[in-house]
C-alpha cells in the first residue's frame, strides 16, 4: 500500500543520516571544529514522523481493538459515511451521534452561498468528536477543482485535474495536490474524493470530461499517482474514482445506469492503469463506480460481488474501498437501506450516501441478526476503515504540527498562491495561434457568463489592460464572434469558434484568468499540452 510513500520516506531518512554508523564502543571526545559538529548532531532533537511514513498498516492492532469494542449498532454506522440536507449543521450532528456513522461528507447545500473558511471550519467542528468508542470521525467532502469543488470560496480555487494534466510537471502536480490536502487539513476535513483516475473519451464523455487528467492512459496514470502522493502529504485520505473507469461511458450515472461494453479484464491494460498507479502510490481508498458490466447490464459495480473481487485481485488492493454515492439514480432508491446491505455484502468497506442513512444502519444490523451478513465480515470492513481513519488522524498531525514532539511546525512551506499562479500559467495551452500572443493594451469583452466577464475584467485591468468596447475583441464563449477565444472549460467546446487565436485555461477560478490576461498583455508563453484529442485538436501546436 505504502510502497512509493515508503521510499520517499527511506530517501529522507538516508539523507539525513548519510554514511555515518552506529558503534556501542566509547569514542575519545573531539576537539575543534569535528567535536563541535559531532556535539551538534547531539543536540539535535529527534526528528517528528513525516507524512510519508505513516499508512493503515501501522494502525491495524489499534483499529481491531475499537472494532472489538462495537456493539453491532456501531458496526454497522461505522461502515456509512451519511450525508443531510441543509444548512443545519446540528442535523448532520444528530444523524452522525444518533446513528454512529463512520462519518458524514459535507456538500455545497450544508453550507451558506459563498462560505468562508470559518464558516466551513465550524460545520466540521461540529461534526468532529461526535462518534465515539476510539473511532475518529471520517469528514469527507467532494473537492477535485474545477466543476467538482463544493466548498466554493471556502476553499483554495484549484482547476480539474487535467489542467494539471496540461502542465506536464509531475513535481508541481504532486506539489499543488499537497497544497489542496493541506488546504482540506485546516479546513478540518479527512478524506477528499479525489483525484479522478477516469480516463476520457473527450466530447462524448458527459459526466467526467476535465475532471479526468486526458484520454492517454499511460499519462493519465503519471498525474493520478503524483496526486495520490500529494494529497497524502498533504494530510488528507484520498480516493481514486470510479472504478472501473467512467471515463469512455457516455451516460451520466447520476441519470441512470451506465454500461460499460468492456470487461474488467479487457480494461486491464488501459482504464485501469490510472488505479493500479494509484495503488501502487499507496492511496489508501478507491471508489467503485455505479457501472453496468457486459455481464452484469442491470447491476451497478457498486452491487456486483465480481466487480470488487476484480478490483481486490487485479489491483492487488488491500486498502478500503467505498461505494459511489448510492443516492444518485444508478441505484433503486426505493430500498429502504436494503441498498446499503447489497453493497456491503458485494465486497464494499463503506458504504457512501445511502438516500436514507438511518435506515442503511437498521438494514445492516438486521442483515447481521438474519445472517445475510456476517458479523465476523462486517468487522474486518471495519477495522480497515478504522485503520485508515486513525493513520489520516496521524498524518494530519504532523501536517499541522501538532504531533507532540519537536514544534517544528507545520511540514509543508509552499506558498498557495504561487502554487495555483504557477498551476494557471503553465496549463494555459494555445487550441488554436500562435504560443505567444502578440500583445495587446487593450479588450473588449463578449460572450460568457456575466461571472467570468467580471473575473476576466479584474485580471485584465491588475495585468494593465485597458477593459471596454474598443482594442482586441475576446470572447468566453464559441458563439460569440471575436478576435481571441477563451475556454474556460473542456477544450473541445472551443472547437467551433471562429475565432484566429484560440486558448484555454481548462476552469474561470481567478488564478486562471490571471494567466489570461497576462499571456493576451503579451507577457506570457502559453506552454500547455493539450492531454486529450478531439475533431480539430490537430490545430493546437505543440508549445511545451
Amino acid at each position: 500500500m505504502r510502497s512509493r510513500l515508503g521510499i520517499i520516506a527511506a530517501t529522507a531518512v538516508l539523507a539525513l543520516t548519510g554514511c555515518s554508523g552506529g558503534t556501542s564502543d566509547p569514542q575519545p571526545e573531539k576537539t575543534g571544529e569535528a567535536g563541535a559538529q559531532q556535539s551538534a548532531q547531539k543536540a539535535e532533537p529527534e526528528k517528528a514522523a513525516e507524512p510519508a511514513d505513516i499508512g493503515p498498516a501501522d494502525f491495524a492492532d489499534e483499529a481491531k481493538e475499537i472494532v472489538e469494542s462495537f456493539s453491532d449498532d456501531e458496526l454497522a454506522g461505522s461502515l456509512i459515511i451519511g450525508t443531510w440536507s441543509g444548512t443545519d449543521t446540528q442535523t448532520g450532528v444528530n444523524l452522525l451521534k444518533n446513528n454512529d456513522l463512520g462519518g458524514v461528507i459535507v456538500m455545497a447545500d450544508n453550507l451558506p452561498e459563498n462560505p468562508t473558511p470559518d464558516q466551513v471550519k465550524g460545520v466540521t467542528e461540529a461534526v468532529n468528536g461526535a462518534r465515539s468508542k476510539g473511532q475518529p470521525v471520517s469528514i469527507g467532502v467532494d473537492q477535485e477543482g474545477g466543476p467538482v469543488s463544493r466548498l466554493g470560496t471556502g476553499a483554495l480555487p484549484f482547476p480539474p485535474l487535467m489542467a494539471l494534466s496540461a502542465t506536464e510537471d509531475p513535481e508541481l502536480t504532486q506539489t499543488a495536490t499537497k497544497v489542496q490536502g493541506q488546504n482540506l487539513t485546516d479546513l478540518g476535513f479527512t478524506i477528499d474524493f479525489a483525484p479522478d483516475a477516469d480516463v476520457t473519451t473527450g466530447e462524448k464523455d458527459v459526466a467526467i470530461n476535465v475532471r479526468s487528467a486526458g484520454d492517454d492512459h499511460k499519462a493519465a496514470a503519471e498525474v493520478v499517482a503524483q496526486a495520490a502522493t500529494g494529497y497524502h502529504l498533504g494530510g488528507v485520505a484520498s480516493s481514486a474514482k470510479h472504478f472501473p473507469g467512467h471515463g469512455r461511458l457516455h451516460v451520466d450515472s447520476h441519470e441512470s445506469l451506465p454500461v460499460s461494453k468492456k470487461s474488467i479484464k479487457e480494461l486491464e491494460d488501459t482504464d485501469l492503469l490510472p488505479f493500479k498507479s494509484a495503488v501502487k502510490a499507496g492511496i489508501p481508498m478507491v471508489m467503485m463506480g455505479h457501472i453496468g458490466l457486459p455481464d452484469a447490464k442491470t447491476t451497478p459495480a457498486t452491487l456486483n460481488e465480481k466487480a470488487y473481487k476484480s478490483l481486490r485481485d487485479t489491483l492487488d488492493f488491500d486498502g478500503v474501498i467505498i461505494t459511489d454515492a448510492l443516492n444518485m439514480k444508478a441505484v433503486d432508491q426505493n430500498q429502504s437501506g436494503k441498498e446499503t446491505v447489497k453493497a456491503l455484502s458485494a465486497g464494499a468497506d463503506l458504504a457512501l450516501m445511502p438516500p436514507d442513512s438511518a435506515a442503511a444502519q437498521k438494514a445492516v444490523v438486521k442483515a447481521m441478526e438474519d445472517g445475510d451478513l456476517k458479523k465476523s465480515d462486517l468487522q474486518k470492513k471495519a477495522e480497515r476503515v478504522v485503520a485508515m481513519q486513525l493513520a489520516t488522524a496521524e498524518t494530519q498531525k504532523t501536517v499541522t504540527g501538532d504531533s507532540g514532539g519537536d514544534d517544528s511546525g507545520p511540514t509543508g512551506s509552499e506558498n498557495p498562491q504561487k502554487v495555483l499562479t504557477d498551476v494557471a500559467e503553465k496549463s494555459l495551452t494555445v487550441l488554436k495561434g500562435e504560443c505567444a500572443f502578440e500583445g495587446t493594451d487593450s479588450i473588449s469583452i463578449v460572450g460568457g457568463s456575466e461571472k467570468e466577464k467580471t473575473e476576466l475584467t479584474k485580471a485584465a485591468k491588475d495585468a494593465g489592460l485597458t477593459v471596454g468596447s474598443g482594442g482586441t475583441s475576446v470572447s468566453l464563449s464559441p458563439e460569440s464572434s471575436a478576435e481571441v477565444a477563451v475556454g474556460t472549460a473542456a477544450p473541445w467546446t472551443m472547437r467551433n469558434t471562429s475565432a484566429q487565436s484560440v486558448i484555454t485555461a481548462y476552469d474561470s477560478n481567478p488564478n486562471a484568468l490571471k494567466a489570461v490576461a497576462k499571456w493576451l498583455k503579451g507577457d506570457l508563453r502559453a506552454s500547455g499540452k493539450l492531454p486529450v484529442d478531439y475533431d480539430g485538436s490537430d490545430k493546437a501546436p505543440d508549445c511545451s
